[in-house]
């Protein structure tokens, strides 16, 4: 790997710029609007409102997967960028200026006189459980001319989010990313995202797992969709070198931080209270990242991952509400 102490960022992310709308319901929310629990799916712009306007809305917040990553690495001290795109509107001038002063680059222009800034509804069951429905509208608009060539070309990982491979425009956007960062050495990370996803892209991320990616981050059902495996086990020993690092993530079980040789094993942070598990996968990657990129060992990397994914679902959000580098070992 090339010199990495002047670079200006520690990871830059590419990914959904979305505002997360959170609420509590219970199971029959859900089935009244014929939801899947624990899925994430597109909706149009008619659904969102539908959901928006019988929501009990309890939270507004900056979002999208890739973000809220960025914001844990910034959230524990390192330096972050996110390559994602929202319209000149009223939510997306809030999405710009909450990016920025959480200490996240935000370098892409907004648009003009198109789709509005995205949200996504959040809907979180008793059983700390989310269930997402997800009007994309500006996120779908990020075209590969607008990603800043210099921010990925210093920064020390691409972190991929693959909710953005549902959109050609921004699928071509993700490649182009991928390609700026192999041209100048880096590492390439990737988040399956959702099982759902993984099976509508499974042919092509097999070979995206093969050849592009360096450190992958997966939970046991994305995981199961990936190698067609539903055995967790046997999921992580087919995934196994394929990638230089992988980290598989169980939930309240813990995670495996997996290379071609070793295996750590990491456990769950304890939470008295799970309030809502919107952003665990996130801020795991998140500690996971900030590890690797100031030079930890790949334990101690799964063990700040864990930390962050306790601090998120003790409470709403998909963000943390305290800093995390006041939690650093």
């Amino acid at each position: 790997m090339p010199d990495v102490s002047d670079m200006q960022y520690d990871c830059s992310g590419i990914g959904n710029a979305i505002v997360d709308v959170h609420a509590q319901h219970d199971e029959a929310f859900l089935e009244s609007f014929s939801l899947v629990k624990g899925s994430m799916e597109l909706v149009d712009e008619r659904r969102a409102v539908e959901l928006y306007e019988a929501m009990n809305v309890s939270a507004e917040s900056s979002g999208g997967s890739a973000a809220n990553t960025m914001a844990g690495i910034a959230s524990f001290g390192g330096s972050a960028a996110l390559l994602g795109k929202v319209a000149d509107d009223h939510l997306g001038r809030v999405y710009a200026a909450e990016s920025e002063s959480t200490g996240i680059a935000f370098p892409v222009a907004p648009g003009t006189g198109g789709e509005p800034t995205a949200r996504s509804m959040i809907v979180v069951t008793p059983d700390a459980e989310r269930t997402m429905s997800t009007y994309l509208g500006a996120a779908t608009t990020l075209y590969d001319h607008e990603i800043d060539e210099a921010v990925v070309a210093n920064s020390q990982v691409l972190y991929c989010e693959g909710y953005i491979w549902d959109i050609d425009v921004t699928k071509t956007a993700i490649r182009h990313a991928i390609a700026i960062a192999k041209a100048n050495d880096r590492r390439i990370s990737f988040t399956l995202s959702d099982s759902f996803c993984v099976e509508r892209h499974f042919d092509e991320w097999q070979q995206l797992v093969d050849d592009e990616i360096d450190v992958l981050f997966g939970n046991e059902e994305e995981l199961a969709s990936l190698t067609g495996l539903s055995d967790f086990g046997a999921a992580v020993e087919a995934t196994r070198g394929r990638v230089e690092i992988l980290c598989a993530t169980r939930g309240s079980e813990g995670s495996l931080i997996v290379t071609a040789d070793e295996t750590f094993t990491i456990p769950a942070v304890p939470v008295a209270d799970v309030v809502d598990t919107t952003g665990a996968g996130d801020q795991y990657a998140a500690g996971v990242l900030y590890g690797l990129t100031h030079g930890m060992d790949l334990a101690a990397c799964g063990r700040l991952g864990s930390i962050a994914a306790s601090e998120v679902i003790s409470h709403m959000g998909a963000r943390p509400n305290r800093p995390l580098s006041e939690l650093l070992p």
